[in-house]
């Protein structure tokens, strides 16, 4: 069997791919439905979900777990406390740096956010990790870029 690429997923795509039937979201979360892509995430990043889908959506609390189901979602155990520590040195706010550490546990290829301030506007992470990081539209063409090359 092939191994699929592996995606971490932050809770902005994930929140965005809910609310929206049409955008780079709601595609990851038919990639990872159809099994295209292994999508992951961590509990923290679940717990914010719930957290936006209480406060904004109560009624959306309940299809969480059918959407993390049929998406086939990984959720990523804790991190290793140097993951932790690289991750801290990386962002600034400590949910997101504990985010972070559990994509660098999952070894994931490719970081999907759409937080431009701790994430893709941060040099300090773009530089210092191994995998790319991006918004849904990014991850998707680099997707498209990966299956053309091969």
């Amino acid at each position: 069997m092939v191994a699929r690429i592996r995606i971490f997923l932050d809770t902005s795509p994930i929140l965005a791919g809910i609310w929206s039937d049409r955008g780079g979201g709601r595609v990851l979360l038919g990639l990872g439905e159809a099994g295209a892509v292994a999508l992951l995430t961590s509990r923290l990043a679940l717990q914010e979900l719930e957290g936006a889908l209480r406060a904004k959506a109560p009624e959306a609390v309940g299809t969480l777990a059918l959407i993390l189901d049929r998406a086939q979602f990984t959720i990523v155990g804790p991190p290793s406390q140097d993951q932790l520590a690289l991750a801290r040195n990386l962002v600034a706010h400590p949910g997101d740096a504990d985010i972070l550490a559990s994509a660098l546990k999952a070894q994931v290829e490719f970081f999907v956010t759409m937080d431009q301030k701790h994430f893709l506007a941060n040099e300090r992470v773009m530089s210092g990790v191994t995998f790319k990081l991006g918004t849904p539209g990014e991850c998707l063409s680099w997707l498209r870029r990966r299956l053309r090359a091969g």
